[in-house]
């Protein structure tokens, strides 16, 4: 047998380097080969090795240490046995490079461990049934990092994940995926903070742009969707429902000037009926593509603002 975090983690690195770069178009975010060796494991001296033979011994299990014991795909172990299993303190090393170092159980990787990937990749931890389970770090060999909790060999809980570019994650993970509550910044000082389904923004949250613009309210699929509130630098404000990232619905615009505009909105324009406020003058009206054709209050169309 072999460690099988290895088979889990190739795939998932590649997945994470898209990650980080489309939350608000898109935002987008192991499989890693191992020299298996089965249960049945021989020496190269041709003695084989029978788990099931083992565990039926009625003699008193005892410890020793040996040098080194090569198996049949090539993997070397160095360390502890309880018996004819692998127990205590142990190293082994495959044939691509790959190496664990660390507490060993009936055959299996658990405890406190180093697991080094032929391609330098690093995880340590802790490990239960040859899988990271509990707290660990994960370190590639680009400079992307995860430290935080995980569940049979993904992250799982709570994480912090960091790329080589700046941009990091804080927050709760469900299979690996980012799912919870979580706060996500970019280089540039952009953040999101609030709810994630699946990678995806999903539910309540704060995106705040490094230019000063601020949205907070409901969010779908990486998009603004629902009722929220949008703030410019210059005191710009509307409030009310958006669609696929867009105003939608009913909503309320306010200008730095005092102007104010209250009523319905389609694709990101005023378009419907509406009410448009300037000091102490009100005057109801119809909107097309963002553009009034008419007051209620006159006969004459096509006018502009």
């Amino acid at each position: 047998m072999a460690i099988t975090i290895q088979k889990y983690w190739r795939g998932y690195f590649a997945r994470k380097r898209l990650t980080y770069q489309k939350i608000l178009e898109s935002i987008p975010q192991k499989t890693i080969h191992t020299n298996e060796v089965d249960q049945q494991e021989q020496f190269e001296s041709g003695i084989t090795i029978n788990q099931d033979e083992f565990e039926k011994e009625t003699r008193k299990p005892y410890k020793y240490k040996i040098k080194s014991i090569r198996f049949k795909g090539g993997a070397v172990y160095t360390g502890e046995w309880k018996g004819q299993a692998r127990d205590g303190i142990g190293i082994q090393v495959w044939p691509d490079g790959a190496k664990y170092q660390g507490e060993w159980k009936h055959n299996k990787a658990q405890g406190k461990g180093k697991f080094t990937h032929s391609n330098g990749d690093t995880y340590e931890g802790d490990w239960e049934n040859d899988m990271a389970n509990g707290y660990g770090i994960y370190l590639h060999v680009n400079g992307a990092k995860y430290e935080g909790q995980w569940f049979n060999d993904k992250q799982h809980g709570y994480g912090y994940e960091v790329w080589p570019d700046g941009s990091s994650y804080q927050g709760f993970f469900q299979n690996s995926f980012k799912h919870g509550k979580g706060k996500y910044i970019w280089p540039s000082g952009q953040y999101f903070e609030g709810d994630w389904v699946y990678n995806k923004l999903c539910g309540f949250g704060v995106l705040i742009w490094s230019d000063g613009r601020k949205y907070e309210g409901e969010f779908q699929n990486n998009n603004m969707h629902g009722k929220g509130t949008y703030n410019w630098p210059d005191g710009r404000k509307y409030y009310g429902q958006y669609f696929n990232d867009q105003k939608n619905g009913y909503g309320i615009y306010e200008w730095n000037d005092g102007r104010r505009y209250e009523g319905e909105w389609e694709n990101g324009k005023q378009h419907g009926k509406g009410l448009y406020i300037v000091g102490e003058i009100e005057r109801t009206g119809e909107w097309l593509n963002g553009k009034r054709i008419r007051w209620d209050d006159e006969k004459k169309t096509n006018q502009k603002k």
